[in-house]
């Protein structure tokens, strides 16, 4: 790990914050395809779930796995909304970085 990240907690601890809820959105929008093609509605999960795990931080991971399964992607919600919640996300990570809280 490089030096930097193992120096600052804070860092560290968003780091391994941000791989947990990619994984939990990789996870969730494979199931949501996998149970879309079994027309097994009820079992969908709701869109509104699948955009606040992007915006809680699994946007890159969200909208990549959407990409390669071809998830979502002729909803103009998920394919303008994600990557503008990727936007804020990167803008905020610059931000916190360039006034030193991280």
């Amino acid at each position: 790990m490089p030096e930097f990240i193992q120096n600052n907690p804070i860092l560290s601890v968003l780091i391994a914050y941000i791989a947990v809820i990619s994984l939990i959105s990789i996870i969730v929008c494979i199931y949501d395809k996998k149970i879309s093609k079994k027309n097994r509605v009820e079992l969908r999960t709701p869109e509104k779930t699948l955009l606040l795990l992007s915006a809680l931080g699994g946007s890159v991971a969200m909208f990549i796995t959407m990409l390669i399964i071809r998830h979502k992607t002729k909803h103009v919600k998920f394919m303008l909304g994600i990557p503008l919640i990727m936007i804020v996300q990167a803008a905020a990570v610059y931000l916190l970085f360039h006034f030193g809280i991280l």
